[in-house]
């Protein structure tokens, strides 16, 4: 009796050890597994590659580092960075620290940088300094978002030329034709005043153009542009995506969506899931980094 208990505990055990603890798993279009060594192969043949994230999830931005730092060298350094998380009017800032004039709190203190900046977005920044690539400053800055917010877009034309400089050139196309917009507008429900819902997708449409427009001005052929951005600006080839498709269809573009599963295995949701080229599935529970 007491044989059968112990190799029940040991089969217990064994399964227990055998079952494989995923962090990450790519997917492409069609629902197959991606390795990441194919999944770089394959991202080093676009144009423009947009890497979708979860602001907080700590595997999310390790993978963007890691698959930077892989596509550096399958490109040969051939390799242009550019992030939401950085405002236009910061270019210089970002650019001061890029070349070495400024240190590290020389520039924490003269740009206006998020708070997970130290931990999921310098590294990326110092791989750009150590290898000498442009990192671009793609945003538009915040205030002239909240500004569109409330005021409507109409409100950007009284800006200064040089204020201007820092917005995706007027006047913006704003529709309901463009994908993840009409889910916005969901969100704000049916009692939603109008034009309180336009300018809230309106003010969300001024960042998305204004990226894509800062991504065509610093893309150069031969190079890919990675760009990382809060999923919802890429997913369902929305968002930036869309605004550069309407500039320039011509560019080859891939998406990388993110999705979280409750699934140890991690496998494909089995809800709310709209693939884009890429897709990578992550723990619901991954540490968070705030």
């Amino acid at each position: 009796m007491k044989n059968i208990f112990i190799a029940i505990l040991l089969a217990g055990f064994c399964s227990l050890s055998a079952q494989d603890f995923k962090a990450y798993q790519f997917y492409d279009k069609k629902g197959k597994e991606v390795k990441t060594d194919k999944l770089v192969k394959e991202l080093a043949e676009y144009d423009v590659v947009f890497f979708g994230e979860n602001h907080n999830s700590s595997i999310n931005h390790w993978l963007q580092l890691k698959i930077t730092e892989a596509l550096y060298q399958k490109k040969n350094g051939q390799l242009i960075l550019g992030a939401e998380m950085f405002e236009r009017d910061n270019q210089p800032q970002l650019d001061q620290y890029l070349n070495g004039k400024f240190d590290a709190k020389t520039f924490k203190d003269s740009a206006r940088l998020w708070n997970n900046y130290p931990t999921d977005y310098k590294p990326l920044v110092d791989f750009a300094k150590d290898k000498k690539l442009s990192f671009v400053a793609t945003n538009i800055p915040r205030r002239y978002a909240s500004q569109t917010s409330k005021e409507g877009l109409e409100s950007l034309n009284k800006l200064s030329d040089k204020e201007k400089t820092y917005i995706a050139q007027l006047p913006i196309k704003v529709t309901l034709d463009t994908p993840g917009y009409p889910e916005m507008k969901k969100m704000m429900g049916d009692h939603a005043e109008g034009t309180k819902v336009m300018n809230f997708i309106s003010a969300q449409a001024t960042k998305d153009a204004t990226m894509a427009e800062s991504i065509l001005k610093n893309f150069k052929q031969g190079r890919t542009f990675i760009h990382y951005n809060g999923n919802y600006h890429s997913k369902e080839f929305g968002g930036i995506y869309w605004y550069i498709k309407q500039k320039n269809p011509n560019l080859k573009m891939a998406v990388i969506s993110v999705f979280e599963a409750e699934d140890l295995e991690l496998k494909i949701p089995a809800k709310d899931y709209i693939p884009t080229d890429f897709n990578l599935i992550i723990p619901a529970d991954m540490t968070k980094t705030f």
